[in-house]
């Protein structure tokens, strides 16, 4: 049984590798370079030419990280980073990924975008285990932000994705972005935020268990999330991750593109002192962006975007209004804005004895 099973996998790769290099023929092929988020890849906001083969690379990364102040666990990734890095292709692309799973890691990973049709997201024809590589291509026939994230099935999907192992694709529409008008728009920054829910288990001191490898946590992790009380919730991995010399930065005049991602539970992102100009509800670019919100929805599961004109200087904090899980537990961020400050926007008399 396990030979034929190697050689039904060895024929469908062989027939996916066919498929792959006949759809290639008469079409552009660009290797796109992922970056770490909160940054995006460098992309056009607007191509009208044909559509193209956009060729990507993600390693799975099993690996000791610190996600607070002298906490460090064992999670797995893609590309060492959480989230992994956001992928930008337009509308009608093809996305060809090379999965890799380097014989190092302890466990069988997969993927699975939101942003593509049949096989479980790809989940389903991409597993692979410790030592082997997959390619999968999808043509992006979705506009707007997508979560992908591993799903190996059962218990393993809850398992890898509170771990940190998610990401996020934009999808444009060829013609760019639009606001609630029609009118095109473009942003002048872009950042990707990927909030990330830890359950971490402890010992009989309180302490936070460590682990040899990302395997050996898993029974004890997964009794920790069947009581859904996170140890933290974070933006891209860590307790301060975009905050201090790794904040976002603005300067005033410039619109700004926020995409969140939140792979497994609900969040509720809010800029103080300033808004959502426009919001993508749900992530999708198909549809008229509402306006004008104070804070906006992120259902788990999704990844949704909002654009912002900054108007003022100073530091803006972006967080999750649940202040609880910003305040407490992590889920803040800092954006660094230059520029001059308007009086006509707000003033202020200076404090006195009253």
């Amino acid at each position: 049984m396990k030979i034929l099973a190697t050689q039904i996998s060895l024929f469908c790769s062989l027939l996916l590798c066919g498929a792959l290099q006949a759809a290639d023929n008469n079409m552009v092929a660009i290797t796109q370079e992922l970056v770490p988020p909160p940054f995006l890849p460098h992309h056009e906001q607007v191509d009208n030419s044909a559509p193209k083969n956009i060729q990507v690379e993600l390693t799975i990364q099993e690996k000791e990280t610190e996600i607070a102040p002298g906490v460090k666990i064992m999670a797995p990734s893609y590309n060492g980073s959480v989230p992994g890095p956001i992928i930008v292709v337009h509308q009608n692309d093809y996305i060809q990924l090379t999965l890799i799973n380097p014989a190092t890691n302890s466990m069988i990973h997969n993927i699975d975008f939101h942003g593509s049709t049949g096989a479980l997201g790809g989940a389903a024809i991409t597993k692979v285990a410790p030592g082997q590589e997959v390619q999968l291509r999808f043509k992006a026939t979705k506009t707007g932000v997508f979560v992908y994230h591993c799903a190996p099935g059962g218990l393993m999907t809850p398992f890898h994705v509170t771990m940190g192992m998610s990401g996020a694709l934009m999808v444009l529409p060829r013609d760019g972005l639009k606001d609630e008008k029609g009118n095109s728009i473009k942003y002048d920054r872009a950042y990707y935020i990927g909030e990330q829910s830890y359950y971490l288990p402890k010992d009989e001191r309180g302490n936070y268990k460590h682990y040899d490898s990302v395997l050996a946590s898993l029974p004890d992790v997964l009794d920790v999330t069947k009581k859904l009380v996170p140890s933290y919730v974070v933006f891209n991995g860590k307790v301060g991750g975009l905050t201090g010399k790794s904040a976002m930065t603005a300067k005033v005049g410039e619109n700004v593109l926020f995409i969140h991602s939140q792979a497994n539970e609900d969040s509720r992102p809010h800029l103080i002192g300033g808004h959502g100009d426009l919001v993508w509800q749900g992530g999708s670019f198909d549809d008229k962006p509402i306006t004008n919100q104070e804070t906006w929805f992120v259902p788990g599961g999704t990844a949704v975007a909002a654009i912002y004109h900054f108007k003022q200087p100073g530091t803006y904090v972006y967080l999750n209004h649940n202040l609880i899980q910003a305040v407490q537990l992590g889920a803040l961020a800092h954006v660094q804005v230059d520029g001059a400050w308007d009086n006509d926007l707000m003033s202020a008399t200076p404090a006195r004895i009253h």
